[in-house]
């Protein structure tokens, strides 16, 4: 019987755990020292591609842990769509553009993953350096001290995120790095 209640139970519990890890990526990125010490803009699209950052680098790794971590990765991510999608409404968008506006914003999530994955698998600091300034800044100019800083960060959470036990990436209590 238990099993059978668990068949039922674990879909609404892998959301909210879905919505723990998501929340904790999104206080990761609201931290005052990407906007203030590496100007990263304080702006919906600055904060949207800091979130994206940080989901990218960590909903890989989740997806790496054996027992749940491809589902839980996925509850995760639907988390952070459907808050995204809360949020353009909230902002006033329409039900004629919302979908439109939420497949960019999953191709863009999608594209900057992957860049920044391939940035760091072939530890090239110039790739991902492009692709922060790309992404990140969105082409605008930036001082090479702010570029660097947050390229360091990146390649710094990355590494940590590789070395972190498996219960603390399931948990959503990994520590991030300092920014």
């Amino acid at each position: 019987m238990r099993t059978l209640f668990s068949f039922f139970t674990r879909g609404p519990d892998r959301s909210r755990h879905g919505a723990w890890i998501y929340n904790a990526l999104v206080e990761q990125s609201r931290r005052e020292q990407f906007y203030a010490a590496m100007e990263v803009p304080d702006t919906i699209d600055g904060r949207f591609d800091l979130i994206v950052l940080h989901a990218g680098l960590y909903l890989p790794r989740l997806k790496s842990v054996r027992t749940d971590g491809k589902q839980l990765a996925q509850a995760t991510f639907d988390q952070m769509f459907a808050n995204m999608e809360q949020n353009l409404r909230e902002l006033g968008n329409g039900d004629m553009t919302v979908p439109k506006k939420m497949q960019g914003m999953v191709q863009a999530f999608y594209g900057r993953a992957m860049a920044y994955e391939n940035a760091l698998k072939g530890g090239d600091v110039a790739a991902l350096r492009a692709a922060l300034h790309r992404n990140v800044y969105r082409g605008a100019e930036v001082s090479t001290t702010h570029l660097d800083a947050l390229a360091t960060y990146v390649r710094a959470a990355s590494e940590a995120l590789q070395a972190a036990e498996d219960n603390d990436i399931v948990s959503g209590t990994f520590a991030w790095p300092a920014p």
